[in-house]
């Protein structure tokens, strides 16, 4: 079988000959990139033969495959002389609002230096700036990728956030939503509506395109987001979505990437076929052996091996071993796909995800 055949056997709660190996490289190829140590072969579409010989199954890089277009609001984009900040203002009847990224070289990311909402007085602006904000469907990439990834993968495209994972991880932060509960909870409400409407025109888009697989990219993490804001502003919403995206015979998948002990039940019973980036002990808080008995029967795990473990600071026996123990769990049952949990990280080695292939070719087996 081939990656391809033995994601989907997974999917239908089938036993393929080996455990599927799927890895979100797309951190790590950032980071070869920026660092100019991307072999030219690799470079552009060569990424897909970079997972083939890596011996791993592409899923990722996700993308949304919809464009936003603005109309009745201005929205100015600039990117510094040294290239190192970038920014975004948009100017509304309701007042401007501006968020500003930063280049951190350590980490080769990007990260929010000042968020569009800094306290709930922004989220009139905020609420303009959306209305004013339309979609337009971006479907090449995804048309294309079935050829370019061949029997190697699946295609996979992204929905928006939830309006309130919209709000924590995008627009305004974890602590400026807390105090907007607090302080002016109504105009959070009118918020999430709001980004709601806007959520759900974005997502038809998404629905319509041609990837097989579907996710809500939530970026769930209990000790930011719990079981009382989840059930209140997150499910409901991904709730509808989940059973769209199943009456059009497309597979969900939620992206669950943090601590789970909070969240992987509710999650799971919101319905999605797959828990994607579930990250076990040592990094996240559930031991890989207890994964199964936290979620709902026919539920796809997909994950286990954290990001850490691909860098210099684990050696290489130490790998090997948790590898190993992970597939002795993923080969009790037709549950599992082993993946990246979340990512891998700069500095990580081609050896080093090379060493996966060979251990689940001896260890993965059913």
């Amino acid at each position: 079988m081939n990656e391809r055949e033995r994601v989907l056997a997974i999917i239908k709660g089938e036993k393929p000959d080996l455990v599927p190996w799927y890895a979100d490289l797309d951190y790590w190829m950032a980071y070869l990139n920026s660092a100019n140590l991307m072999p030219e072969k690799y470079k552009g579409d060569g990424i897909y033969q970079l997972s083939r010989d890596l011996g791993a199954g592409f899923y990722l890089q996700g993308y949304f495959p919809f464009r936003e277009v603005y109309d009745g609001v201005h929205v100015i984009r600039a990117t510094s002389s040294d290239g190192l900040s970038r920014s975004a203002r948009a100017i509304t009847p309701q007042g401007e609002i501006r968020e500003i990224e930063r280049w951190i070289p350590e980490s080769f990311c990007w990260a929010y230096e000042e968020r569009f909402v800094k306290d709930w007085r922004d989220l009139a602006a905020l609420r303009y700036l959306y209305e004013h904000t339309f979609y337009e469907p971006d479907y090449e990439l995804a048309a294309r990728r079935y050829e370019m990834i061949g029997e190697n993968g699946v295609v996979l495209c992204y929905l928006p956030k939830s309006p309130l994972m919209e709000l924590v991880a995008l627009r305004a932060g974890i602590s400026a939503v807390t105090y907007a509960l607090a302080d002016a909870p109504e105009e959070l409400e009118e918020t999430i509506v709001v980004l709601g409407k806007k959520a759900n025109e974005a997502s038809e888009v998404s629905l319509r395109s041609p990837a097989e697989f579907l996710m809500i990219p939530e970026n769930l993490s209990s000790e930011v987001v719990g079981k009382k804001l989840f059930n209140r502003y997150i499910r409901p919403h991904d709730e509808v979505w989940v059973k769209r995206i199943k009456a059009v015979g497309k597979c969900p998948f939620i992206h669950i990437d943090g601590t789970l002990r909070g969240l992987i039940r509710e999650a799971s019973e919101t319905g999605f076929t797959v828990l994607e980036a579930v990250t076990p002990a040592p990094v996240g808080d559930i031991e890989v052996e207890d994964l199964w008995q936290w979620v709902a029967p026919g539920t796809v795990l997909w994950g286990g091996i954290p990001g850490i473990f691909f860098s210099p600071l684990v050696s290489d026996e130490d790998f090997d071993a948790f590898v190993i123990r992970v597939l002795k769990v993923m080969t009790s049952a037709p549950r599992y796909v082993l993946g990246v949990a979340d990512q891998v990280p700069p500095r990580s080695t081609f050896e080093r995800i090379a060493r996966v292939r060979p251990l689940v070719e001896k260890y993965g087996r059913f």
